[in-house]
């Protein structure tokens, strides 16, 4: 995959490793389909939310998927490695592609990878401290969302009375 040539920041997840690391998937049982789908919604919206390029990186190293699958989805790419392939030689190959100049985090907890992405000018960010980052987001929008009072029909209150009245007449079928 080509990073975008645009400035917006760019988080790369390990998507097994944050599921390895997901507390709420382990403690209500999600299956492994599951958690991958949910992750998936989660980090969308949180792209959306703070402005962010995600790329969601699944291991294929031990499938039987013969080639790469990338699939965008807004803001975010999925993409599940091919046989062979690990999501770390992805990543780390992502990393060597993005200009420098970019913003780029990993959310991964893995030691090795966190020491390879450091050298090839990423900030690393561990799987819990996503996972926490991603439900702190979650909060502030809701939050954001919950302070606006939607109006019902505000063009309709400004139209002056005899206008409604026509108005609500048709509506009515008189």
């Amino acid at each position: 995959m080509k990073p975008r040539t645009n400035m917006i920041p760019l988080l790369i997840v390990d998507g097994y490793n944050v599921i390895g690391q997901w507390s709420r998937a382990v403690r209500l049982g999600w299956s492994i389909d599951i958690s991958r789908e949910r992750l998936a919604h989660m980090l969308s919206e949180y792209a959306s939310y703070e402005g962010l390029e995600v790329v969601l990186v699944f291991d294929g190293a031990y499938s039987e998927r013969l080639t790469r699958s990338e699939e965008k989805q807004g803001a975010m790419t999925i993409v599940f490695t091919r046989q062979g392939e690990t999501a770390d030689q992805y990543i780390e190959r992502l990393a060597d592609q993005t200009p420098k100049r970019r913003e780029m985090r990993v959310a991964t907890s893995d030691n090795v990878e966190q020491t390879v992405v450091l050298g090839r000018g990423a900030a690393r960010v561990p799987a819990r401290e996503l996972l926490r980052d991603i439900e702190e987001s979650r909060k502030k929008q809701s939050a954001r969302i919950g302070d606006k009072t939607i109006k019902a029909y505000p063009i309709y209150q400004r139209l002056p009375p005899e206008q409604r009245e026509k108005l609500e007449r048709l509506r009515r079928g008189k």
